[in-house]
């Protein structure tokens, strides 16, 4: 019995008697059913037994299912609200959504396994809902408490994003633009970060934000490149109930979210003309209007844009506004790519293998001198992004703890997207001692020769007639290994 008692209950509301005996056999092993066969009779099981889900039919005598759910949602509202029925009248499905809460509409003939499942979370979803309430009078007793774990959580949070936590090396390109982005992160100016897709604009966005007064506040994302327009404004400045089909309740944006901290909008660069007069009145007059409303809500936010876009370029094409351009550049940085701080390179990767192992179950993973001379003659034209993605095949492929350079895909193997990149970058000498260019050409074709063989010395030594050794002292002479 105490197992029986301790089973959510679930009310069914139905008129037909065989409805509810196949609903009371598919549920009865997971629930106390109750049943009732019209309003009136619901209403008292409600009122003496604590109901976790009820289950009403749409057709009834009397009052409709929904119409009865309405009632069931202002009297007893954490019980969660389920409407089942023959008809797919989308009037009723709307109001059954707008007006009762309901959880969940099953259409007849409904399917056991699904009615059974569904049940089962909307029961779950009660609990979690009871214990979330529960969570809340908690925390109104424990100020101090959270306060105190607060403060932990935002100091952890801006150790994890600080600046010196931007992997790079000692004489990296990116080091001037971390310290520029460090002094004027305190300062509440617009940033604009300029840089091709994957070169870590979104890291050096947090560590602006978590360097910023706005710490304590939201950092919130949006990729401006991911959604319509139409669904942008929605999720940057909320819109109301109602305001187009699927809008069933009020939804605030993320500027109204973030309000008090950072909105990084990525991708700005990919926005229409249309979206672009929004945006730049939300930043001037410091309010957003949802889509849908009347009023305008106001909100105070830092904006840090990002794009990959030459915007100078696309102001002057016309394809994005100069007043905004102006508006959203109070400080523009440029991430330089990968391929312009090769130094860069072996830290980054280091640290990806130990993070991407650890995400795999692989950890202690690590790379040969091999492995990493290869990564480091690639260009990455994908940036770090691309050198994730690499790093995560050969950890996944790898047999052993140690990685090996065939474990790369092939056109990091041979140096595909590197060949033409660096035929373009270092042409044949044209000046200089005859010694000079000769070394040169000298590293061209030794390097050429490394990624034709996958860096296997042995093979490129015998082709070039030279013992390993000699070949490994080019290769130092050369700067070709590390």
């Amino acid at each position: 019995m105490s197992e029986v008692a301790s089973l959510p209950t679930v009310l069914l509301v139905d008129d037909e008697v065989r409805s509810q005996d196949a609903m009371r056999r598919t549920l009865d092993e997971d629930f106390t059913v109750l049943t009732a066969s019209h309003a009136d009779d619901a209403r008292r099981q409600l009122e003496r037994h604590e109901i976790s889900v009820i289950l009403c039919d749409q057709r009834m005598p009397g009052l409709t299912g929904v119409e009865f759910l309405k009632e069931v949602r202002e009297r007893w509202p954490d019980t969660v609200r389920i409407v089942i029925s023959g008809y797919t009248d989308s009037e009723d499905i709307i109001a059954g959504i707008n007006d009762a809460g309901i959880y969940q509409y099953i259409l007849k003939p409904w399917v056991p396994d699904h009615l059974l499942d569904t049940v089962r979370t909307a029961a779950e979803a009660r609990v979690l809902q009871r214990e979330m309430h529960r969570l809340d009078l908690e925390l109104r007793t424990s100020t101090p408490v959270l306060r105190q774990r607060t403060a932990h959580k935002l100091e952890k949070a801006r150790n994890t994003f600080d600046f010196d936590r931007i992997e790079r090396a000692a004489g990296s390109p990116l080091n001037g633009v971390c310290e520029m982005a460090a002094r004027v992160a305190r300062y509440d100016l617009s940033v604009l970060v300029l840089g091709e897709s994957g070169t870590g604009k979104e890291l050096l966005a947090r560590a602006i934000h978590y360097a910023s007064p706005r710490a304590s506040g939201a950092f919130v994302v949006e990729n401006c490149a991911a959604i319509p327009d139409t669904l942008l404004e929605s999720e940057l400045f909320g819109h109301k109930r109602g305001s187009f089909t699927g809008a069933h309740e009020d939804h605030p944006g993320l500027f109204q979210r973030a309000n008090g901290g950072t909105v990084f909008l990525d991708e700005i660069g990919e926005t229409s003309p249309a979206f672009q007069v929004r945006l730049l009145r939300v930043l001037q007059e410091g309010e957003v209007r949802p889509v849908g409303g009347v009023r305008t809500v106001p909100v105070n936010v830092r904006v840090v844009a990002a794009t990959h876009r030459d915007l100078e370029q696309r102001v002057r094409e016309g394809l994005f506004r100069e007043d905004l351009y102006y508006r959203i550049a109070g400080i523009s940085l440029t991430v330089p790519p990968l391929r312009e701080r090769g130094g860069d390179i072996e830290p980054i990767a280091r640290r990806l293998v130990r993070e991407v192992s650890a995400e795999l179950g692989r950890p202690g993973a690590e790379l040969s001198d091999e492995a990493m001379a290869c990564l480091m003659s690639y260009p990455w034209p994908g940036n770090i992004r691309e050198l994730r993605n690499e790093i995560a095949r050969a950890v996944a492929l790898s047999t052993t703890e140690r990685i090996e350079a065939q474990s790369f895909s092939l056109r990091v193997l041979h140096g595909q997207a590197g060949l033409s990149a660096t035929a373009q970058a270092t042409p044949l000498p044209r000046s200089g001692t005859l010694g000079e260019r000769l070394d040169a050409i000298e590293a061209m074709i030794l390097r050429e020769t490394l990624l034709r063989h996958r860096w296997n010395k042995t093979r490129a030594a015998k082709e070039l007639g030279l013992s390993r050794v000699g070949l490994r002292g080019k290769m130092l002479r050369f700067g070709l290994e590390g």
